[in-house]
């Protein structure tokens, strides 16, 4: 080999020689060393804790505390409050008991050493909320308590040395209420709050906002999987930023290092909105919130307050964040502020103009979805859409039901109806046996009418706005194959509250991450509701297919509100009944007479409060005593207020409500087809109705002459003891055999079947009743295997006349709890073609604990499905356990009937008052009374009203059952004529009722609301411009499933027919005269609004 010269080696930097050892970093112990930074506890005083405040001051010559505490629970106003004396008091003095009021006058004088510091606030803590009001009465920002959100920003001009004064409004309850021990318990009403805080603070920003920069990135080194180099990042930086606190001693400087080092992770732009301002494309999309439950866990009048005290906060921080956006619902709550803090509306009312404080849901309240009927939906949205417009200039477009328990299948349609074309909820990741399917999605109604939904994926509508809320936006979002974005609704809520500071900060925070680091979904501001569901509706006509769902979206949950609150539910019934008589009287006395006015501020005062009552907490029967009490007081008012609105239009109509004493008796029909009725005759009446006591009423819509039930033909009706105990009860279409209360036969004679199979009718059962948490609201399946049947005594004849039969039975449930049940049966009179039905009325007096009683009737009938009435519509439910879907429906909502029917023949149990149902095979079983013990420790007890029937019918569910159900709740009222009344004037008065408005063609067609325009010239409120002239509108809706055609014809000078929406805009004209009428069509379970224009 030849010789040469090698090539010169580089110099290296790499030590040749070890310096010491450098072990692994043990990765479990250096991320529990993480909480040692931020936490309380034995390190406080050596951690970030310990270097927040710069100072503090609450000795009694810089804080001078005084004290009005108002007697008997009273909540004065600001004016009232003030007017009082006031004596002195202190930090560590305790107020009380619960739901009591403490207004405070607090002397404040900043101190001069303090006077140059960065940032002052004043903290308050007294573990419960409370409003900041101005010395001149102005309410500023509200306070929870219990460490949160307890600080006030002092104004600048409160550092000039001298003393200043302001208020505090003290409520004894926290943000939940007054709860004993667990949340949903029954409040404690002797609970008392300790003023423990009270004192000028001096922040040191540097350092809160360290603390929020270190939590954030100490959640990614907790949270981002295991194996990513972005997790092991944020661990060298939190550690990083530890050792150098360490190792400046906690000064300041260590502080603002910390921060830079931070700045290494989430970016240089977290302090200010411009960490938004990249061009990365977002896929979460932060929008505030504050779900404010109307009542739950406090009655109406502390909802009042934390309204107020909630969007002040919220006003606060969209001066302070200007990417921050505030979205609220509940028309009802807006107007509460109005009426009771004007100048916190007028804050809400300049935030909404600059497009910060966002108005939502377009419906009066939050309401549930399941039990009100199809008509208290369209008021929903009716009276929530018009107060939006008439205070905002805008109605909603997004209907906002978060915390709703499941969502009835005409929603997408009334949605569609009331200008609105997308939905949000979140409530379905709740379900407790099967996660629902999509995140973003077609949502279906029963006549195919359909809104975009969208289900936050972060599964929440208070999200804390914490990393792995961000991060589950994308990890849990079940549509990514459509499309990827998400909403991410954030703030404290149920109790109120909204967001808070933090809450902001670590959104940007979050966003700094995604654009330094990456792999957190990239999180934006500044946006609405509206602008993320624009979008998708882009994505939808650009070509993206999202999938669909068809029909309720069902809730596996909390399925005891079907029948939890009983008496509550039964007024919600009456009261909807009673409102579509009113408004249908109502509008007929303003054609008959123009001296008569539409009571339009009577009938605005009554719907608003039924529409409170369905709030989703309080018609579900989940809610405390407390509002249990106030909803019972509006029933009543409404009932009484009612009444005398009902003599009013009645008089006008030239009848009295007066029929005690006189020859000749009158009834109204408002249904909108001819009936025959059985109607006792109210008091002793005078011959002819002195013997018997029943009147029989036949024909309708509209006014009908009563005829004595001893001018009727001669009855078919026979009762018979035929064995010892042993009843048979007869009328020639029915024979029902009754023993101790139960039906062991119903002989269907038209048709030569019995209808009772394996078992015995209207069996009592009793069921143990303790579901895994949620007592008022949950039944769980496994009740199902307590079943206990109820024997009864023996029964015996009470009513035996040719109108009427009846057998009644007492049974004891236990010592303190017994159950009347009156098995009745009537004649057909008037119409053969009438379906005969078999009713049950009973009465209880109900002491149970965690307890469910039930009514049974097992039937001779098979199908898969069984038929639900549901607003304007019918559900379908499976009668199997096929799969777990199908399990899930074990109990479900029903209205006026729930039928069970083959090809040819069927069974219907209708109802006046009830909502919870179930069919297992053959079985149907209607729900009755619950007793559980939370949140209303007395709920359901004490005594009860309520009927049903059994009614079976050849051929498959048709139109009939859905009259039948009407009638039943609807039953004919007697009047007579108002003593100057003629025959002429009366019969003028038949003819109008009879002839104003009628629709024909298809019996599946249902006119279900004939009232005045809400703007009409004569009725307007002046909320709206008025609209010229007068008109009727008519609901009609197809109620059985299929297209459908009818003709409304009237008697009135009408000048056309035009279809409008919910809303009451005019739509397109109808071809038609008033001659010929004009024809309409319906597809399935169509909802369509006529307005009738005079």
């Amino acid at each position: 080999m030849g010789g040469g010269s090698y090539p010169q080696a580089m110099a290296s930097t790499y030590p040749k020689l070890a310096v010491r050892p450098v072990g692994k970093q043990i990765e479990s112990i250096f991320t529990e060393r993480l909480r040692q930074f931020m936490s309380t506890g034995q390190y406080e005083g050596q951690n970030l804790q310990s270097k927040l405040y710069d100072a503090t001051c609450d000795d009694e010559q810089h804080v001078k505390l005084s004290v009005y505490s108002p007697p008997d629970s009273e909540r004065p106003t600001f004016k009232d409050a003030t007017s009082h004396e006031y004596k002195k008091t202190h930090r560590g003095e305790s107020f009380g008991p619960s739901w009591s009021t403490h207004w405070f006058k607090i002397r404040l004088t900043v101190p001069s050493e303090m006077a140059q510091a960065e940032h002052l606030e004043f903290h308050w803590d007294a573990n419960n909320e409370g409003l900041v009001w101005t010395e001149d009465g102005v309410p500023l920002q509200g306070l929870t308590g219990g460490g949160e959100r307890t600080e006030w920003v002092l104004p600048e001009s409160f550092r000039d040395g001298k003393e200043h004064i302001f208020y505090i409004e003290m409520a004894c309850n926290s943000m939940f209420g007054n709860p004993s021990g667990d949340t949903i318990q029954p409040p404690n009403p002797n609970r008392y709050f300790q003023l423990h805080t009270a004192r000028i603070t001096a922040v040191n920003l540097a350092a809160r906002a360290l603390y929020v920069d270190f939590w954030i990135i100490g959640d990614a080194a907790r949270e981002f999987p295991g194996d990513s180099w972005e997790r092991h990042q944020a661990l060298q930086v939190c550690n990083a930023i530890m050792d150098k606190f360490i190792a400046e001693r906690g000064s300041q400087e260590g502080i603002l290092e910390g921060r830079k080092l931070a700045q290494q992770y989430i970016g240089e732009h977290v302090d200010s909105a411009k960490v938004y301002g990249s061009d990365n494309e977002p896929i979460v999309y932060g929008i505030g919130h504050c779900h404010i439950d109307t009542c739950w866990l406090w009655p109406w009048a502390e909802t009042k307050r934390k309204v107020a005290r909630s969007w002040l906060n919220q006003c606060d921080l969209l001066e302070r964040y200007p990417e921050h956006r505030f979205t609220a619902s509940q028309a009802q709550q807006y107007k509460w502020l109005e009426m009771y803090y004007p100048s916190a509306f007028d804050r809400v009312k300049s935030n909404v103009k600059r497009g910060k404080f966002q108005p939502i849901g377009g419906s009066w309240v939050e309401h549930d979805t399941n039990m009100p009927s199809g008509e208290s939906l369209v008021r929903q949205f009716l009276y929530g859409q018009r107060y939006f417009e008439s205070h905002f200039g805008e109605r909603c477009r997004t209907f906002w039901l978060p915390d709703t328990f499941g969502y009835s299948s005409q929603l997408p349609q009334i949605c569609r109806l009331a200008g609105m074309d997308r939905f949000f909820t979140q409530k379905l990741s709740w379900n407790n046996i099967n996660n629902f399917p999509h995140t973003t999605f077609n949502w279906v109604s029963l006549d195919g009418s359909q809104v975009m939904c969208h289900m936050c994926p972060a599964e929440t509508y208070t999200a804390d706005a914490h990393f792995g809320d961000v991060n589950r936006s994308v990890t849990q979002h079940k549509s990514m194959d459509q499309d990827n974005t998400s909403l991410l609704v954030f703030g404290k809520g149920d109790g109120g509250g909204g967001p808070l500071r933090e809450h902001l900060e670590k959104l940007r925070r979050c966003r700094g991450i995604s654009d330094q680091v990456g792999r957190l979904p990239r999180v934006t501001m500044g946006n609405s509701v509206d602008d993320f569901f624009d979008r998708l509706e882009r994505k939808a006509a650009n070509g993206t297919d999202f999938v669909t769902w068809y029909g309720e979206l069902y809730f596996e949950l909390h399925r005891g509100t079907y029948t939890t609150q009983a008496n509550n539910k039964l007024y919600n019934r009456k009261s909807e009944i009673m409102m579509r008589d009113l408004e249908y009287l109502a509008t007929l006395a303003t054609l008959k007479s123009k001296s008569y006015s539409y009571p339009k501020k009577e009938f605005d005062e009554i719907w608003e409060n039924v529409l409170l009552c369905q709030f989703h907490d309080c018609l579900p029967g989940s809610a405390i005593e407390m509002c249990y009490d106030d909803s019972d007081k509006l029933y009543r008012h409404n009932f009484e207020l009612g009444e005398k609105l009902r003599k009013e239009a009645l008089k006008t109509l030239g009848l009295s409500t007066d029929a005690s004493t006189t020859k000749k008796l009158m009834a109204i029909n408002t249904l909108p087809w001819s009936r025959s009725e059985l109607v006792k005759v109210p008091g002793t009446a005078a011959e002819p109705f002195a013997k018997p006591e029943y009147a029989i009423v036949s024909g309708g819509p509209g006014m009908i002459s009563a005829k004595p039930a001893a001018t009727a033909r001669s009855s078919d009706l026979s009762i018979q003891e035929v064995e010892d105990g042993v009843f048979v009860l007869d009328n020639k279409h029915l024979r029902v055999r009754v023993e101790d209360g139960c039906i062991i036969s119903l002989i269907d004679l038209k048709n030569d079947r019995e209808v009772i199979s394996g078992g015995k009718g209207n069996q009592l059962v009793l069921f143990d009743d303790k579901p895994l948490y949620w007592q008022a609201w949950d039944v769980e399946v496994y009740h199902l295997n307590s079943r206990q049947e109820l024997k009864s005594g023996k029964s015996e004849i009470v009513e035996n006349s040719p109108y009427k039969v009846s057998v009644a039975t007492r049974t004891k449930i236990s010592e303190k709890s017994w159950i009347k049940t009156t098995i009745s049966l009537t004649p057909n009179f008037a119409d053969s073609t009438k379906l005969s039905y078999v009713e049950m009325e009973s009465e209880v007096e109900w002491h149970e604990t965690m307890k469910f009683l039930k009514v049974e009737f097992p039937v001779d009938v098979v199908n898969t499905e069984a038929s639900y009435e549901t607003q304007y519509g019918i559900v379908r439910r499976p009668t199997h356990y096929n799969t777990s879907w199908d399990m899930a429906k074990f109990e479900v909502c029903c209205h006026k009937f729930a039928d069970l029917s083959e090809s040819s023949y069927g069974v219907s149990i209708l109802n006046d008052s009830k909502y919870g149902f179930a069919t297992c095979g053959s079985l149907m079983r209607l729900s009755l009374l619950r007793a559980p013990k939370a949140p209303d420790a007395h709920a359901d007890m004490g005594r009860h009203h309520f009927r049903y029937a059994i009614m079976p019918h050849d051929g498959p569910l048709d139109y009939r059952t859905v009259r039948a159900g009407y009638e039943l709740n609807n039953p004919m009222g007697l009047y007579k004529p108002i003593d100057n009344s003629n025959d002429v004037e009366l019969g003028n008065t038949a003819t109008l009722l009879n002839e104003a408005v009628k629709l024909e063609g298809a019996q599946s067609l249902v006119l279900d609301t004939i009232k005045r325009g809400e703007d009409d010239v004569d009725v307007s409120r002046g909320e709206l411009p008025k609209r010229k002239g007068r008109s009727v509108i008519l609901r009609i809706y197809e109620s059985l499933g299929g297209k459908s055609r009818g003709t409304v014809k009237t008697s009135l000078q009408a000048k056309e027919l035009r279809r409008c929406n919910l809303l009451e805009d005019d739509g397109e004209v109808v071809e038609g005269s008033r001659e010929e009428g004009w024809k309409i069509e319906l597809r399935a379970f169509e909802v369509a609004t006529f307005r009738l224009v005079l």
